[in-house]
């Protein structure tokens, strides 16, 4: 079976083409993607119409280029699978709209995925692919959550960000600091020539007992770093204080994950979404894992960011788990806000304690 899978939640447009087989998981056969990170700069973040022309502008070429790449043709795709949300709305709609004319013209069904949990199933497409069952930490754009994950739709909520998201944390702490869009890698970059013990910053809940995350009090404290620095600080200072604000992010996620590994018993980890790729979360996940004998999981650094192959993968294993069978609707929807996954008790969460 060929799915081809549509990304256009935000600021990537992304295609891919994705293949089933009865006696092995899914296999990227081809994929596209067009970053619109230099448009957006010059605005210092994302500009939503301008985001929902370029996909417009974007799709189609790149929907022809991975089918010449994969040596495939439309006749042969049996599902059209597309990103229907959270993203932004303009920008949903095109991928939609695509996906579901395309699906019309060749009697095709289509096949709507959460873009959340294409990050989260992102790593079966890597070298080393999980297993279930596994916690997950999500860390993509303005969502931190950590999860325990049996199979495919079979999502528990153990903990989630109560105000600000790390992503948003890593950019607004570096818009703070001055620093170009997307402020996450730049801080990141800076943080490698600083020390992280110049300053001293909080980890709000860190020890709270709860699997929940809270990032807004950090990024006030590094305003008020970034003041008593002045108008001008000097360079190595403004390194100092992205080292101690990345390090304070990465601690918090870090025990967090280990507590939610002794909250559920289980002993594997993935770690999905945008913020995943940054290099300091990566070592210390892996020491502290190590430490405890836990397997933990990304996927390759390219799949980090939106893409299309997450969501023709999202779809296939759904096709596989007989979740879903697409739709051969005419009509299209988005939900600009749609959680994964609901808490099963109103504001219970897993609790457990890392030293």
């Amino acid at each position: 079976m060929l799915i081809l899978g549509f990304e256009s939640s935000c600021d990537e447009t992304g295609v891919a083409l994705v293949e089933t087989s009865a006696d092995g998981p899914p296999r990227l056969l081809a994929e596209g993607l067009h970053s619109q990170v230099a448009m957006h700069a010059a605005y210092g973040g994302v500009v939503p119409e301008l985001a929902s022309r370029d996909h417009i502008r974007r799709v189609l070429p790149l929907a022809r280029a991975v089918m010449t790449q994969a040596g495939r043709t439309l006749a042969e795709v049996d599902v059209v699978a597309y990103t229907r949300g959270p993203g932004l709305a303009g920008a949903l709609l095109v991928g939609s709209a695509l996906a579901t004319a395309l699906g019309a013209a060749l009697d095709r069904p289509t096949l709507g995925v959460h873009h959340l949990e294409g990050h989260l199933l992102s790593p079966f497409l890597s070298a080393d692919p999980p297993e279930f069952p596994f916690v997950a930490l999500l860390v993509s754009g303005g969502h931190t959550q950590l999860m325990r994950v049996d199979g495919v739709g079979r999502y528990a909520l153990l903990g989630e960000t109560i105000d600000d998201a790390a992503g948003e944390a890593f950019d607004k702490s570096a818009k703070l600091l001055g620093l170009g869009y997307p402020g996450g890698p730049a801080l990141a970059r800076l943080a490698e020539s600083g020390d992280a013990r110049a300053f001293s910053l909080p980890r709000p809940l860190l020890h709270s007992g709860t699997l929940d995350f809270s990032f807004a009090g950090l990024k006030t404290a590094v305003r008020t770093q970034a003041l008593k620095l002045g108008d001008r600080p000097a360079e190595q200072a403004l390194a100092d204080l992205a080292a101690a604000t990345q390090a304070a992010i990465v601690e918090v996620l870090v025990k967090k994950s280990l507590a939610a590994l002794v909250a559920t018993g289980l002993h594997r980890l993935v770690v999905a979404g945008g913020v995943g790729a940054n290099r300091c979360l990566r070592q210390q996940l892996d020491a502290a894992c190590a430490r405890r004998g836990a397997r933990v999981h990304y996927p390759e650094l390219a799949l980090c960011t939106d893409n299309g192959a997450m969501i023709a993968l999202a779809a296939a294993m759904r096709l596989q788990a007989g979740l879903d069978l697409g739709s051969h609707e005419l009509h299209f929807d988005v939900q600009p806000r749609w959680p994964l996954v609901e808490p099963a008790v109103s504001g219970a969460k897993a609790m457990a304690s890392v030293s």
